[in-house]
């Protein structure tokens, strides 16, 4: 009588603790902030107290600065994405919906951390690759939308939407960064509004590209 074979059960990986989730999340805050306040040289231990873990624990969930930094980048994006996925889901006027986006990317600050994606740091890592090619639709498809219905100028592209938001939004690394928060909305309000259609002036040179602004 043949002796059937025994199958060896699949272990699946164990699913992280809520507590090792909270403290990833501590990490990944308090580093955005830091980085967002004082620059990229930061250093990791002060990200730790910061974050109220140990160094121990950053350096579990990230062995490096790169690897930290990447996943800063990630979770801005993803938060952006997310603010342009409920934009998108607005059924009323397309141009408010878009400006509202705007004034949140703007508070994500995602161009604080632009420096710190030096020649060591991989800008083609799949994560990275992912976290900006989903931005980057959504944001066309929010500006598509807004053109569509004829409220916003057809000679701006992404690239100029996230170019003015970077430079409005970048705080000064070593000052008193958050001083001058009060004024970014304001001024993010004056540019929004020369977006709106009927165009008062043709704009020199084309539509900017987020590829644009890569290349540059």
């Amino acid at each position: 009588m043949q002796t059937a074979t025994a199958i060896p059960a699949v272990r699946k990986a164990p699913r992280p603790r809520a507590d090792a989730l909270r403290n990833r999340e501590r990490i990944v805050n308090a580093a955005r902030e830091m980085f967002t306040e004082y620059g990229p040289d930061v250093p990791l231990d002060d990200i730790a107290r910061r974050a109220g873990v140990g160094n121990a624990t950053v350096y579990r969930n990230f062995p490096d600065r790169d690897a930290l930094v990447r996943e800063v980048v990630c979770s801005v994006m993803d938060r952006t994405s997310e603010a342009a996925e409920l934009a998108l889901a607005e059924t009323g006027d397309a141009f408010e919906a878009m400006e509202r986006f705007v004034h949140i990317s703007a508070d994500e600050r995602v161009s604080a951390l632009c420096p710190m994606v030096s020649s060591t740091f991989d800008k083609n890592h799949p994560d990275l690759e992912a976290a900006r090619e989903r931005c980057e639709q959504l944001i066309e498809q929010l500006m598509d939308r807004a053109k569509a219905a004829g409220q916003l100028r057809p000679d701006v592209g992404v690239g100029d939407v996230m170019i003015a938001v970077a430079q409005l939004s970048r705080p000064p690394f070593g000052t008193d960064c958050l001083v001058g928060d009060r004024f970014v909305h304001r001024h993010l309000q004056l540019f929004l509004d020369g977006l709106r259609a009927p165009a008062r002036s043709a704009l020199p040179g084309t539509a900017v590209t987020m590829e644009d602004l890569r290349q540059a």
